[in-house]
């Protein structure tokens, strides 16, 4: 229930600020609501169904913050998409519109299928930790925060807009700090935790061959 009260003021919020643009109708606008609420209709409403049982609780408070947060970014970037950015058909074309489109496809595709390896991680009834492989963890600890920085890194090139650039510095601040608290604890409870893994870019010394008699 936390996740999804947290969550879902995002996609409703920006849906609500959008419809009251003056530019909801315009074919690209469409396309970047139709963007949003791809990543949050998993995010807030089929997320939360795909928690395990016996979870850890969320505090009150985290929950809090992040809804203050998604009330103010959903209604600055619905506000932005659907009237005070003016997106004409040929912004369906332009470079800027195709590349972030595509980079924010890319870091969801990244980031859903890496909640998946993680949830995947325990059976029915199991506890403790182990150390996620397979995909994109073969190469860095926290693949799923590399894809969501991707994904708003594009959404930022995609609306071209102060909002996205916003929203994609706050996700880089938020998750960031995370990803390298991660990594170092995996580092620290896993004497075994392969070496050729970064927090969010693969550690390209460590390939096989890479940089062979550089000194250690």
């Amino acid at each position: 229930w936390g996740w999804l009260l947290m969550e879902c003021p995002a996609p409703i919020v920006f849906a609500a600020s959008y419809l009251a643009g003056a530019h909801w109708g315009d074919p690209a606008a469409l396309v970047l609501l139709a963007l949003w609420s791809l990543h949050y209709v998993n995010r807030a409403f089929l997320d939360p169904l795909r928690i395990p049982p016996g979870a850890s609780p969320m505090p009150v408070s985290v929950m809090g913050m992040a809804v203050t947060f998604n009330l103010v970014n959903g209604y600055l970037n619905g506000r932005w998409v659907g009237g005070s950015g003016v997106y004409p058909a040929s912004w369906l074309a332009d470079p800027r519109f195709l590349a972030g489109t595509a980079l924010f496809l890319g870091g969801l595709a990244l980031n859903v299928r890496s909640d998946g390896v993680l949830r995947a991680l325990r059976g029915p009834g199991e506890s403790g930790y182990r150390i996620p492989r397979g995909g994109a963890f073969d190469l860095v600890s926290c693949p799923n925060y590399a894809g969501e920085l991707v994904e708003w890194a594009g959404w930022a090139i995609a609306t071209w807009s102060l909002p996205g650039l916003a929203f994609a510095v706050y996700t880089a601040a938020n998750l960031v700090p995370r990803a390298l608290a991660h990594h170092a604890w995996y580092r620290q409870r896993f004497p075994d935790y392969p070496p050729e893994r970064g927090a969010l870019l693969p550690r390209l010394a460590h390939r096989p061959g890479f940089m062979r008699g550089s000194p250690r």
